[in-house]
Parts: structure tokens; sequence; C-alpha cells
């Protein structure tokens, strides 16, 4: 049985076909205001016919529009590419993602609508929370913060890093929840293992940016931390969220999700694996069926929690070769770009693993100088352009596959 303090409001519980409804009756409207006043949009969505989009069916009849298309439109028009529905720079906040794209925060409260999710794992009012993702430039940190605060909890706006400064921070503190990196955790729980420090405050955790594996899962149930996922965009705010139930991702009530076979608008039938992509109804900057390159499948039936929207099967990898790292995205042209700066440097790939619950990056790279000294200015160059740190192989002239594949994610995500 659930209850109404189960869920965040009521239009988590309503019936599907109002729901349904409720955002096809809305939608007409708002592509028309869109179309009129971000001239990136007009242009996007020109001859189509705004009052006639009433069904998923006339949806899917529109456009995708993919971050390539984002950065290229801000590079022709900064600073926001003629997207947002006035031309002004936020009154907010206006963040630098990877690639680069840019993305504002207005002065609403919640303007990513993070608070329902971190809802759903249990955060309530008086909470104390740990925030381990960056606030420098990109967003993640201000999108939980904002939820966060909407429901009454305290933050601790400790970013990633500076681990000893953070044991000390928790110690005192006492957080109870913790928003972060799935990996980040358990570096935090492992240094204050080995430094006598005491962690046993934290009962929780909500995490994004990255997959959290089953076997990672297990291990924060076994140290006490129940965990939670929520998977979220700087673009589009939060898509969908884990509840209480554990039983796929639900997507969240401030947007449309379709699946679409990858590469096109053309959505798959339920269950079919294809890239997700979304529609906001944010009225300072909308997102029109936005192609996130993520790829995921619908799930049958509605959730246990009592939460009625449909749900997903969560994050299942890319439909491109671009990749999350530590939670920060690694692109093809970015690795492209590490071999340019080196004339020695023929074909390269960079391979994504795992060592224990920790991500790991190596480049091979085809190279003519196999000396360990240039393998660390190729490193230094590695860290240069994607923030993160990585090995460096190098390896013979036409070792590598002929392929045309710059990134390998050659995780394991089912354990």
């Amino acid at each position: 049985m659930t209850s109404a303090a189960d869920h965040f409001d009521h239009l988590e519980t309503r019936d599907p076909e109002q729901r349904e409804l409720a955002h096809f009756n809305l939608l007409p409207g708002f592509l028309t205001r869109v179309m009129e006043s971000a001239p990136a949009w007009g242009e996007h969505l020109k001859g189509i016919d705004a009052q006639a989009v009433t069904t998923r069916e006339e949806l899917a009849k529109l456009p995708v529009i993919r971050k390539t298309d984002l950065k290229a439109l801000q590079m022709a028009k900064p600073p926001l590419g003629g997207l947002a529905l006035s031309d002004d720079m936020p009154a907010g906040r206006v963040f630098m993602s990877p690639g680069p794209i840019f993305e504002p925060e207005g002065m609403a409260e919640d303007w990513w609508r993070s608070a329902r999710a971190l809802y759903a794992a249990g955060f309530r009012k008086g909470d104390i929370v740990h925030n381990t993702f960056a606030y420098h430039l990109t967003p993640g940190g201000w999108i939980l913060d904002a939820g966060a605060r909407a429901l009454g909890c305290t933050v601790i706006p400790a970013g990633p890093g500076n681990t000893e400064q953070q044991l000390e921070a928790i110690a005192h503190l006492r957080p109870n929840t913790f928003v972060g990196v799935p990996d980040y955790l358990k570096i935090l729980l492992d240094k204050a293992q080995e430094a006598g420090r005491d962690t046993s405050s934290f009962k929780r955790a909500l995490f994004s940016g990255g997959a959290l594996f089953p076997s990672l899962r297990q291990e924060y149930q076994e140290r006490g931390v129940r965990t939670f996922q929520v998977y979220a965009t700087a673009d589009a705010g939060v898509i969908a969220y884990e509840s209480q139930a554990l039983e796929g991702m639900i997507i969240d009530e401030g947007l449309i999700v379709e699946i679409v076979r990858p590469g096109t608008g053309d959505p798959v039938p339920e269950g079919e694996v294809g890239e997700v992509v979304v529609t906001t109804f944010n009225r300072h900057y909308p997102m029109i069926r936005l192609a996130t390159g993520d790829l995921s499948a619908v799930l049958p039936g509605t959730s246990p929690c009592g939460r009625t929207n449909v749900r997903i099967k969560g994050w299942m990898g890319r439909a491109d070769q671009t990749t999350k790292v530590k939670g920060m995205f690694v692109h093809p042209e970015q690795i492209t770009q590490v071999a340019a700066r080196h004339d020695e440097l023929s074909r390269v790939r960079l391979v994504v693993t795992r060592d224990g619950e920790q991500d790991v990056m190596t480049l091979m790279a085809e190279s003519t100088t196999p000396d360990p000294a240039f393998a660390a200015l190729v490193a230094q160059s590695l860290q240069d352009v994607t923030k993160l740190k990585g090995t460096i192989e190098l390896v013979q002239a036409d070792t590598l596959p002929n392929d045309g594949k710059v990134i390998a994610d050659d995780r394991d995500y089912s354990n």
C-alpha cells in the first residue's frame, strides 16, 4: 500500500490517459509560442502546424535536434544560439558543459525539476545533503542543490575532490544523504575507513552521471546506504528517476519522452531499445525532440510504488561513441583533438573499463615514438582536453583495428 506522503504531488498518480491529455492539450500553444519567440526554433520547425501536434503520432513528425546542432547554433549566434525565448542572458546563471555547450538557469525555484527525484529516493525536509557534483562551470552541482533546497534540506556544496576536507566536513556535520557520481561515495567511504573516520551518518544516496553497477549497489547496501539513480541532462533537466520500488526509472512529470530508432526520429515499439528523445515544457529554454544520444527502452506496466508514468530501463549505453566516464561526457572529436596535438600519433582509440568500482580510461595510440616521456605528454593532452586522467599505451603502427571506432566502452553493465 502507498499513501499520499509517499509521493511528491498528485501528478505522479494521475491516470495515464489524463497525463497524456494534459501534455498534448498544452503542447500546441507551447510550440506556437516557442516558434514565434525563439528564432532558432522558428527556423528548425519551419512549416510545422503547431496546432496539429496533439498526439504522439503528430509529435513524431517533428524533426529531432541533437547536441551537435545546439553547439553549432551557439557558435553561430552567441550566447545561446537563438534557442532561448529571449536573446538576453538569463537573470540566474549560465553554464558551460563539454562540447562546449552553454546552458542557462533561470530564477525559478527547482529550475531543473530535481526535487521530485530526490523525494522519490526518500530525501525529506531537514536532511543534510552532501553534494559532490561539480559546482564549477558545469551545472551538475546546481541541479541537485536546487531540488534539495526546495525540499527544505541543508546542502553541503562539497563538489568533487579534496577528500580529506570532505571527510572533516562529514565527521562534523553528519550528513545523512549523498548525491554524486556512483563511484565517488565508495572513494569517500574507503578513505574514511583507512583514516579511522566515521561516515556512518550516510543512510541513502542519489546517483547520476554514470551507471550504477549492480555490484556497487550491493556493496553500498552492505555498508548501510540505500541507493537510487536519477537520469538528467544539462539541456533538459531531470528526465527519469528511481523510486523505492527500484523497478526501472519513472519519467518525470515535466516532459514528454520518446524512444526512437537511433539516427532517426521514428519511435520504436514498447520494449525495444532505442535512443531517448525528450520534449520539455521549459518556458525560457525549451527543448523540442532533443535526441540525447542515450539508449533505453520502455518497461511494460506501472511501478509498484504507485506512480503511474511510463518507466524506462535506465541508461543502456550510447547511440553514438560518446560515453560517460566518471560523470563526464567524452566525445570522439575530443580524442581526435588529442591525437592532432602530436604528429607522432596516427590511429588512436580510447578504451573505457572498470578497475574494481572505478572507471578507467586507456588511450591506445599508434606512435612512431615509443618513449615514456612522450607518453606522459600525451597523457597531459588527454587530461587537458577531456578534463579526466587516463593512461597511455603506445603501440606500433597498424596495430589498432581499422574500424572507425574512436571510443570503445568495454565496461560490463550487467555486473
